[in-house]
């Protein structure tokens, strides 16, 4: 690449400036996804929404639809990585306080901007790629509880039938939960909340190994 274009302006180097406008291009995105806008979205509008020159958008994003998977794609990392760190750091508590941890995580991942909320649990009214691409993801997140799951409760989950229903039932009720609570439905604060979606996985979880654990006998 051309020095020119590696150089310093201001005091931030062209790499930190290519991250600043794709972070902008982003956030934009979020935000039209957030507001159930993305239908009507075009590279003109998202661009001036962030403040950038149209130009711009080509060098991080092919089109509309790289960015918008992008964007649930971060959200998604975020809302995985809290919940590991947190589930990895009360790996040694109870299964009361391992629970809590990962749950809280979670949440808060997603309420502390509730853009996220919306766009990952919600849907976004766009295109059927996107839609898949937003399944897809939501399994993965999925596949990562689970296996938190079998850590906690023991392997006889794995090949129970409950097994085959339990995640999708705790995490689709976990979804509408917290996009009740965003949309302002929920009359707890958000330590209360989180308490109670927390006390609803260790009863369902407690629950779902129990009956494993009989069946198998």
């Amino acid at each position: 690449m051309p020095e020119a274009t590696q150089r310093a302006y201001r005091g931030q180097s062209a790499d930190t400036r290519r991250r600043h406008r794709r972070d902008r291009l982003l956030d934009a995105a979020m935000d039209a996804m957030a507001r159930n806008e993305w239908r009507s979205a075009t590279v003109e509008k998202l661009c001036a929404a962030a403040s950038l020159n149209k130009r711009y958008f080509y060098e991080s994003f092919t089109d509309l639809d790289a960015l918008s998977a992008t964007v649930v794609d971060d959200i998604a990392e975020n809302v995985r990585s809290a919940t590991v760190r947190a589930a990895d750091a009360a790996a040694q508590e109870s299964v009361e306080v391992q629970a809590f941890a990962g749950v809280a995580a979670a949440v808060r991942a997603l309420v502390d901007d509730p853009r996220r909320a919306r766009v990952l649990l919600g849907g976004v009214a766009a295109s059927p790629d996107l839609h898949d691409h937003r399944i897809t993801v939501m399994h993965r997140l999925t596949e990562v509880l689970i296996d938190h799951g079998r850590t906690v409760h023991g392997v006889e989950l794995e090949t129970d039938p409950l097994a085959k229903v339990a995640p999708a039932f705790i995490v689709g009720g976990t979804a509408d939960a917290i996009l009740t609570y965003v949309n302002g439905d929920v009359d707890l604060s958000l330590d209360d909340f989180i308490a109670q979606i927390a006390t609803l996985w260790l009863i369902t979880g407690n629950g779902a190994a129990q009956v494993a654990r009989q069946r198998m006998t």
